[in-house]
């Protein structure tokens, strides 16, 4: 009998599961022995359950911390390694394969004719070259345009299964109270609330064979949310990809962001108000040398703080800014910064009074500024999340999340909340641009 080969998935709780599933479940010429997990706390030491892994694996696939890498490529016998997560720098992906070759294994790197999955109906992708380009605001507004046409649309969301896996197999939340019934986490609950605040269903989990399934039930079109940088799970009719200019060269720059730019149909350059005209025009030229056919989308993303900006003038405030913008997506600032300074207040700076993982994670990523990252990746993080606020002598807290923070978070002082949504500039329009799936 052929030996079947071993293969370890480099992962961070998403883009790997899928690979695995679409890829080497039930299929006879590959063994995965091992997952290993980084960027997202507390995924490593679980296991990928027996009742998604399928037949083969009765005691499900174990899944290790990234950094026993070689260990593992030589206790295994690993004959490779394939990287399968996003938002990373391109010479990063080759110090992992050159770890992986010295181990003594192949490096792979599946793309998307090897994980994409086919829909029954019309899929727009929404997707972007970095972590906060505004993928989120630019999929509220896809849908708005959508539904405006009379098309009935299912949001498929990038995984975060942080949770118990066989349970998160296939969620789908209409209303507020499925997000307490799936013990959604702040990151989640960041994700799936705008899209519920706009009475759009949502669907997410671990098996997106089956999450694709389901939502082709309820929908006329299948509007694909994506996650950090990630390429989609789906083969979209059409493909956008966000950029941004507060970051100009990182589409070029970032596994996978490149794919997605050299995949788009539609490139929306966004935050165009707030980015410098040279830091525009440079991300265009850089769409106009890999992927000359993309229609070009300018938009803003205009700020509205509730209740009185101008009682913030003078003022000492925390700015509280979306998590995974300032960690992996190396942002130093994001929408509640840009509030706070146009409103004159002052920002105190929380790393001093940090507590917990939320020092760890300070120190983990060094280049943020006085802005405190909205981790709340379980209970116990959310409850130091709160506690370092609570320490920050500050008088009023600036929630630039995506939702509104004191759902979720006990705050004692008082918060005034920031938004932001699309807008494009002149045209093209989104709308011109979707004319193939608006019928």
């Amino acid at each position: 009998m052929t030996r079947r080969t071993r293969v370890l998935i480099m992962g961070a709780a998403g883009r790997d599961f899928h690979n695995f599933n679409t890829f080497y479940r039930g299929n006879p010429a590959y063994e995965v022995v091992a997952f290993t997990a980084t960027q997202i706390p507390n995924i490593e030491g679980r296991v990928y359950p027996a009742e998604l892994a399928g037949e083969g694996y009765p005691r499900g696939i174990p899944i290790h911390p990234e950094d026993e890498l070689p260990r593992l490529v030589k206790e295994l016998g690993v004959d490779q390694v394939v990287f399968a997560y996003s938002d990373v720098p391109h010479d990063y992906v080759m110090h992992k394969a050159s770890t992986a070759l010295a181990a003594g294994a192949d490096f792979v790197l599946q793309g998307p004719e090897a994980t994409m999955l086919r829909s029954t109906k019309p899929v727009v992708a929404v997707c972007a070259v970095r972590t906060g380009a505004g993928k989120s605001q630019t999929t509220r507004r896809v849908s708005e345009i959508l539904k405006d046409a009379g098309k009935q649309v299912a949001v498929v969301r990038h995984p975060m299964p942080y949770g118990d896996l066989v349970k998160q197999a296939v969620q789908r939340f209409a209303v507020y109270e499925d997000l307490d019934r799936h013990d959604c986490t702040i990151e989640e609950r960041e994700e799936y609330e705008p899209h519920l605040d706009r009475g759009s269903i949502v669907f997410a989990g671990v098996d997106y064979e089956a999450i694709l399934r389901r939502a082709e039930k309820e929908a006329d079109v299948i509007l694909w949310d994506g996650g950090n940088n990630d390429f989609a799970f789906y083969r979209a009719d059409v493909y956008i990809t966000v950029a941004d200019p507060h970051r100009p060269g990182h589409e070029l720059l970032y596994h996978p962001g490149e794919t997605n730019l050299r995949l788009a149909d539609i490139v929306v350059i966004n935050k165009v108000d707030t980015a410098r005209p040279e830091d525009v025009e440079a991300v265009r030229r850089n769409v106009a040398a890999v992927n000359p056919r993309a229609v070009v989308i300018e938009a803003d993303s205009p700020l509205t703080v509730s209740g009185d900006a101008e009682a913030l003038r003078g003022r000492t405030v925390l700015v509280v800014e979306d998590g995974p913008t300032l960690t992996h997506g190396e942002m130093a600032y994001g929408a509640g910064t840009i509030a706070a300074c146009r409103a004159g207040a002052v920002a105190v700076d929380p790393r001093p009074y940090a507590v917990g993982s939320i020092a760890t994670t300070f120190a983990k990523y060094p280049h943020m500024g006085p802005v405190l990252p909205a981790m709340g990746y379980g209970a116990e993080q959310v409850r130091e999340l709160e506690e370092t606020i609570e320490r920050t002598p500050a008088e009023v807290v600036v929630i630039g999340t995506p939702i509104d923070l004191r759902r979720v978070v006990k705050l004692s002082k008082p918060a005034v909340r920031v938004r932001y949504d699309l807008q494009e500039r002149g045209r093209p329009t989104l709308a011109e641009a979707l004319a193939p799936v608006l019928g």
